[in-house]
């Protein structure tokens, strides 16, 4: 094990703002995951140089010896505990990484070809220099490449809907049941707001929408949108810009799936779910009527998970509603079908079989 080269011959990749590491040790299969952790304790960055499925097992064993959250007295230090100890996972983990080269071959035995990996997230066939990256997040990399070969069926559409990686996934359908249950849509013009890989606007489009302007101020999101339009034959009717907030202009129906958890994000994933002091959820309240037409409608989905971990008082949302000038039209509720609501084992096993997700459907008060 030696110290390999400085990484001015490396471009270093961090999907989590991680700082770009002073050096990189190698490493090769003789290394154990206890040793790995004493090492990557000490924040030294591991250049793995071995086989790549003894690099995935390494990876394992090392999650395995990383301890467990301390049983809390309340849902929300349950939840923070929990957060906690996957953030610090991510960071241990992520000290394990691997060089992918110019002609973007991953420098491992027995590895996957990862240039189609590398031209769907990276948009280049060739690098200027080699790329070094946590293995721990390739893995992720690849895996998104296999998923968005074979896509994600949604009801509602016509064709399955093609992921992209890093862009937020309806894996749960919970909050677009209630969508199929929107009434008098022909013939409207509809906004949605932080439109993720666009179902939610596909969705109003295959159900009468004329059109939809939607925004995300994700550039990967806003990528995922546009192909899965023209992928749907909906690209003539949809248009999405990378900005934050609304278009400019007016609609009949504004549609928002805000992240649901006021907790701060740690990384661009993390935005689709962490909403810090729900500040997109209230930008999106408070500047709604702007941004309605006469009679319009603001269609907001939105799990009670935050209230059930006790990190927003169930008052807060209709407050925030009347306070924003609105008024509920009508409402439904969806029970999750996901896993992790089953899983007596979860810490929040309790919150989790309580969640609903709800659409209001909100209106400018008289």
């Amino acid at each position: 094990m030696f110290a390999v080269a400085a990484l001015t011959d490396f471009v270093w990749h961090s999907e989590s703002d991680e700082p770009q590491p002073a050096q990189l040790i190698a490493v090769d299969d003789r290394l154990t995951a206890d040793e790995a952790l004493k090492r990557v304790r000490r924040h030294e960055f591991l250049l793995y140089q071995g086989d790549f499925h003894n690099a995935r097992q390494l990876l394992q064993a090392m999650s395995r010896r990383l301890p467990h959250p301390v049983k809390a007295k309340s849902l929300a230090d349950a939840f923070r505990a929990e957060r906690l100890a996957r953030h610090r996972e991510h960071e241990t983990l992520s000290r394990i990484v691997v060089e992918i080269t110019r002609d973007q071959v991953l420098q491992l035995s027995r590895a996957p070809d990862v240039k189609v990996t590398c031209q769907q997230i990276f948009g280049r066939t060739h690098f200027e220099k080699p790329l070094v990256l946590p293995f721990k997040t390739l893995l992720g990399m690849v895996s998104a490449t296999q998923f968005r070969a074979t896509g994600l069926p949604v009801a509602g559409l016509k064709k399955p809907l093609i992921p992209h990686y890093g862009v937020y996934l309806p894996t749960r359908h919970d909050y677009l049941k209630p969508v199929l249950k929107l009434r008098d849509l022909e013939g409207r013009t509809a906004f949605d707001i932080g439109t993720g890989s666009g179902v939610l606007s596909f969705l109003l489009l295959e159900r009468g929408v004329t059109s939809v302007h939607a925004t995300d101020l994700d550039a990967r999101a806003v990528a995922c949108a546009k192909e899965n339009a023209a992928h749907l034959g909906l690209a003539k009717r949809f248009h999405v810009k990378e900005q934050r907030g609304f278009p400019s202009g007016t609609a009949d129906i504004v549609i928002c799936n805000p992240p649901w958890v006021p907790e701060v994000p740690k990384n661009r994933v993390d935005r689709a779910v962490f909403d810090e002091n729900s500040q997109m959820l209230i930008d999106f309240l408070q500047n709604l009527s702007a941004h309605l037409n006469a009679g319009g409608r603001g269609v907001l989905l939105i799990s009670n998970l935050a209230e059930l971990l006790e990190l927003r008082l169930p008052a807060w949302l209709p407050e925030e509603i009347a306070r924003a000038g609105l008024q509920i039209e009508s409402q439904i509720s969806e029970k999750p079908s996901h896993s992790r609501a089953k899983d007596k084992g979860d810490p929040l096993h309790a919150a989790r079989m309580k969640e609903v997700t709800t659409m209001y459907v909100l209106t400018r008060k008289p």
